[in-house]
Order: structure tokens, then C-alpha cells, then sequence
């Protein structure tokens, strides 16, 4: 249920709601928006006594949310919202570039490539420190050791930093070093991961599982949201299907169709979406046509000596061309590269 309040409702009547909603037995969510505010609230086991909320003042109507994700619908927010990652923000008027090695491997590798990809219009870097590998025996990353490098590099060169968590002490870890939470495909529902992430003041980052519905993915978006952290980036990495020419496959689709149904920002992994070096460009720029918010993509110094995705990683060239490529179709969709400083998230 939504309660949208006056275009001139004052801070002490939707407080007045709030405590009425509590007093209800229900939980309020004050969204403030441009126009107005609206209140969400969430916990109702069914139909809700609209009446004692609809008479009070400042209160213009109740609405009754149809889909099953309340708080991240556009039916509760209406509004596109910004997700800001220090200096950097999700919007519909950037196009945010994340990339970095798939895994910090040593100090000079994750210095090198930082610094290439700052020169080159880079917005964030990315890289994994917690690597959760199909195989025990592949390479699982360097722990709170590669989280320090992510740090001190990303402070060194300006990059804000996303990295994954991938349980609730690796989360510590990433809040204490990181400027943004990675929830991975493997672990989009691990709800009670998702709920130590919504009690994070960190940003995060949630991508689709690799066999998850939109709906699906929009849920564990809730669990986030609904623990209090409205700072949420959606991410199309792509599904398993039957194709064998590409690792997942990247879908584009999902894009509009969520964009159209929440107000939360998505962005797309034309890397994992593809798994394959080649596709990585064509597909970055399909995204920016199709109206992602960004990509993330993985680029490696030497990608033939990657200790984890190497196939899929960009030789440094090509990520210049990639910037060159995407930079053209932004324009033609009024997106920009260019990110003005932001004020941080209180």
C-alpha cells in the first residue's frame, strides 16, 4: 500500500502518518520525491484499514500495490531513482563505467590496470577478493588481503570500489573496505545475505541469478530495501539457456522490462553475459542502446595470464575502443560519460 501525501504536506504531518502506520502494526517507508512525498507501507498480512489513513491531513490518497515487490516497484516510486557511490551516480542521465580484473591478483596488477582505466574514463573500479569458483580447486581470491589492495588503488587513482561478499563475514570485510557490495549471481537469494546487506549504509550491487525470473530478481532487491537501504543497483549479467556459442546469454530484454516496472537503476555484465572476449564490445554497446544505466566489465592487463575469467577479460586496447564505441551511441541516446562530482550519501 502507498499513501501519497499533499504537494504541501509538512515534515510533522507525514510524521503524524508514520505513527499512525506504526500504530497499525505495519512499518512505514517515507520516500521523498520531487513533487511530493509518498509513504510505502510494508507488513500487512492482508487488507489494510485504509480509512484511518485516508481522513488524516496531508493525505491525499491510498493506493493498493499490485506487485508482489512493493518498495522497488514504480507503483510505490514513481520517480527514477540515483544511487550515489561516492563521486559516482546511477542515473537516467549517466552512463556509469565499472571495470577491473575479475580477481585481485597482486598489488601491480590491480595498480596497472586501475590506472589505465582512470586515464580512459573509468568511473569505478571492480574486482573480486571472495571468489566463489565452480571448482575448490580453482583460485578463490586473496581475502582481506586483496580487499586492502582494492582499497588503497582505488583511493590512489580515484576509482570507487565494488567487490562481492559473499557470506556475512566477508560482508564486514567489504563494508570496512569497500565503497560498494557486490551480491553475485550464485547468491542473489541467500536472503539472509540480502538482509545483512540492507542493514549496510553501504550502495549495492545485486545481479540476476544465473537462472532467476525478473521477479525473482526484483524480490531479493525487496529483502534489501525492505531492511532499510533504498541504495540498490540492479544487474543483468545473463542466463543459462541451451546456447553453446556463449557462456550465459546476455538479456537485453530484461532492461526496459525493469526499468519499466521499478525505479531502481540496472545496469548490464556484458563479460559474464557472453563469457567470451569478442562479444564484450558488441554488447556494451547494445546496452547502451537498449537504455542501461552502465556496464561492468572485466579487463585484465594480461588477460592470457588471468587467474580467474580471462577468455572474457579486455586487453587494455580494447577497452580504449570500447570507450570509443559507447561514447558515440551515448550521445545518440542523451546519456553522458562525463560524471560531475556528487555529494556522498549521508
Amino acid at each position: 500500500m502507498l499513501v501519497v501525501m499533499d504537494t504541501h504536506a509538512g515534515e510533522d504531518q507525514v510524521n503524524a502518518v508514520c505513527d499512525e502506520i506504526r500504530n497499525m502494526g505495519l512499518t512505514p517507508h517515507p520516500m521523498p520525491g520531487a513533487q511530493r512525498t509518498a509513504i510505502g507501507i510494508t507488513g500487512n498480512k492482508g487488507a489494510v484499514e485504509a480509512s484511518r489513513i485516508e481522513q488524516m491531513i496531508g493525505v491525499v490518497r491510498v493506493i493498493h500495490v499490485t506487485a508482489p515487490y512493493k518498495l522497488v516497484s514504480r507503483e510505490f516510486h514513481e520517480e527514477d531513482s540515483a544511487v550515489h557511490v561516492g563521486d559516482v551516480m546511477f542515473s537516467k542521465q549517466n552512463f556509469t563505467i565499472i571495470a577491473g580484473p575479475c580477481a585481485v591478483e597482486s598489488a601491480q596488477q590491480i595498480d596497472e590496470v586501475a590506472a589505465h582505466l582512470k586515464a580512459h574514463g573509468a568511473h569505478m573500479l571492480r574486482g573480486g577478493a571472495f571468489k566463489p569458483r565452480t571448482s575448490p580447486y580453482s583460485f578463490q581470491g586473496l581475502g582481506e588481503t586483496g580487499l586492502k589492495l582494492m582499497q588503497e588503488t582505488g583511493k590512489r587513482h580515484g576509482l570507487p570500489v565494488v567487490t562481492e561478499a559473499v557470506d556475512r563475514e566477508s560482508l564486514q570485510l567489504v563494508e570496512k573496505y569497500g565503497d560498494m557490495i557486490q551480491i553475485g549471481a550464485r547468491n542473489m537469494q541467500n536472503f539472509s545475505l540480502l538482509r545483512d546487506a540492507g542493514r549496510s549504509r553501504k550502495p549495492v550491487l545485486l545481479k540476476r541469478g544465473m537462472s532467476a525470473t525478473l521477479e525473482e530478481l526484483l524480490m531479493a532487491a525487496e529483502y534489501i530495501v525492505n531492511e532499510g537501504n533504498p541504495n540498490v543497483v540492479l544487474c543483468e549479467r545473463g542466463v543459462r539457456t541451451f546456447a553453446d556459442h556463449t557462456r550465459n546469454t546476455l538479456d537485453l530484454s530484461a532492461i526496459p522490462f525493469v526499468q519499466r516496472t521499478s525505479h531502481l537503476p540496472i545496469i548490464a555484465d556484458p563479460s559474464h553475459g557472453t563469457g567470451r572476449r569478442e562479444k564484450v564490445i558488441p554488447l556494451s554497446c547494445a546496452s547502451v542502446a537498449v537504455g542501461a544505466d552502465g556496464i561492468i566489465v572485466e579487463v585484465h592487463p594480461h588477460p592470457d595470464q588471468a587467474m580467474s575469467d580471462g577468455p572474457q577479460s579486455l586487453f587494455p586496447d580494447q577497452f580504449v575502443e570500447l570507450m570509443r564505441q559507447i561514447s558515440v551511441i551515448a550521445g545518440v541516446v542523451n546519456r553522458t560519460l562525463i560524471q560531475e562530482p556528487q555529494p556522498k550519501a549521508v
